[in-house]
């Protein structure tokens, strides 16, 4: 959400490229945003299942969360070389529980993946990668946000 929202009104912002990433609409949550579609492997009745939770020093109740390791590749990093997936599992950095409650301010675009690319009328590029495609494509990556910046 920080680069829909940081874009706002910046004259000098040519083009906006998410890789992997929610494209929401004001107001919305990524709460909301990981239960917008059926399947997701993080839309799930107990995050216990999915999450490690640890709390955030001094952080007025408020927990860190970690994407299990030993799912993480599964939701991941699918095809991306099993060591390479667990050494991203071990550095992963973690989310606030807080920010998936976090209101989006007004994005600098209205728009998971497909739904909210097609709703914000967003040109798309798919490729045969895992959710961490910078990882695992990262030249098809390159190309996409250098083609955006051309435009």
């Amino acid at each position: 959400m920080v680069i829909s929202n940081a874009a706002t009104g910046n004259k000098n912002v040519k083009s906006l490229v998410y890789v992997d990433a929610y494209i929401p609409a004001a107001g919305e949550t990524l709460g909301q945003l990981t239960g917008a579609e059926e399947g997701s492997a993080l839309n799930v009745p107990d995050p216990g299942t999915v999450f490690n939770f640890v709390p955030i020093s001094n952080g007025g109740g408020n927990v860190d969360l970690y994407v299990n390791p030993e799912l993480f590749a599964q939701i991941f990093a699918a095809v991306i070389d099993p060591h390479k997936a667990a050494v991203l599992a071990a550095s992963q950095r973690p989310l606030a529980a807080s920010a998936l409650e976090e209101p989006s301010g007004a994005p600098a675009t209205p728009a998971e993946q497909t739904y909210l690319a097609n709703r914000a009328h967003a040109h798309t590029l798919k490729i045969n990668a895992p959710h961490l495609s910078m990882v695992a494509k990262p030249n098809v990556v390159t190309d996409l946000i250098t083609d955006a910046a051309r435009h």
